[in-house]
């Protein structure tokens, strides 16, 4: 519930602060109506960025990484008995 009044409250300010910059006409109008354009532009830019910088700063998990492997040898067995052809190991 707390995302939700965040965003909200977020996409409230956004309006409002579009809707004065419509109304006191600092920016011209023909720009003016690009404005959302523009920051869901730079949200996507921005998400695209944090994305890169999680993937970057992504921790490896040596022990978790071995649970699955140890994983997938089960499912392997697990099919084998099941008569399943899985290829070659």
């Amino acid at each position: 519930m707390k995302h939700i009044v965040k965003i909200l409250s977020i996409l409230v300010a956004v309006a409002a602060m579009w809707i004065g910059l419509l109304h006191i006409s600092i920016v011209p109008k023909s720009q003016t109506w690009l404005l959302p354009l523009y920051l869901i532009i730079s949200l996507a830019c921005y998400g695209l960025l944090m994305v890169g910088v999680g993937l970057m700063r992504f921790p490896t998990c040596p022990q978790e990484a071995v649970l699955l492997q140890q994983d997938v040898v089960e499912a392997k067995d697990f099919l084998r008995q099941k008569g399943v052809d899985i290829g070659s190991d």
